[in-house]
């Protein structure tokens, strides 16, 4: 009967040895996992287990010695900025989700002159080649599908000869951003709008 129990004591030590070994600086949180696996199914009184298993967590718990981010004041700038940019553009980018997501407007249909005012406003004003979009005058903003991507919805503008041209809302706050934060602009875009959209 001695016999099993010696046995699995050794097979549980080769298990704990052979875990410790395999150890890298990434997977501390495994390794107490294991540790506390060993130190469960061992013979050990119940006082000496819990004191383990609570050193084990405490060293899985305390802080990395490697330096943080937050702490570096040129990240803790950066993030004060982006949040700075984000509360600015959050605004005209959930009317114009809302204005294109929605079933406010159908397909085709102009926007109330509200709408308009702030899209023209504030995102049309800033396309990089707005005096193209515009043309001979500006009549209406319109949303409708895109002449390619048919599952797509966008902003057009209806211009006063009856022509109408599509504009993305995301190249006008790219140009926004890079006209009033020029020196966190790239980073921002980079972070937060999709690669190949210009």
């Amino acid at each position: 009967m001695a016999a099993p129990l010696v046995l699995r004591q050794v097979l549980l030590l080769r298990v704990c040895l052979h875990s410790h070994k395999r150890l890298t600086a990434g997977a501390v949180a495994v390794a107490a996992r294991h540790r506390l696996w060993c130190i469960a199914a061992t013979n050990t009184p119940s006082n000496q287990a819990d004191e383990k298993i609570s050193s084990s967590l405490r060293r899985v718990k305390e802080p990395s010695s490697y330096p943080r981010w937050e702490d570096d004041p040129d990240y803790r700038k950066w993030k004060d900025k982006e949040d700075e940019i984000l509360g600015d553009i959050e605004p005209i980018v959930l009317l114009t989700k809302d204005i294109l997501h929605s079933r406010r407007y159908l397909d085709g249909e102009r926007l109330t002159v509200e709408d308009e005012k702030a899209v023209v406003e504030k995102l049309l004003a800033y396309h990089p080649h707005s005096e193209d979009k515009i043309g001979c005058g500006l009549e209406s903003i319109m949303v409708d599908r895109h002449p390619q991507f048919r599952h797509s919805r966008c902003l057009f503008v209806v211009r006063t000869d009856g022509g109408w041209i599509d504009f993305s809302y995301q190249k006008c706050l790219r140009e926004y951003i890079r006209d009033k934060y020029p020196t966190h602009a790239e980073r921002f875009i980079r972070e937060h709008f999709k690669r190949g959209s210009g």
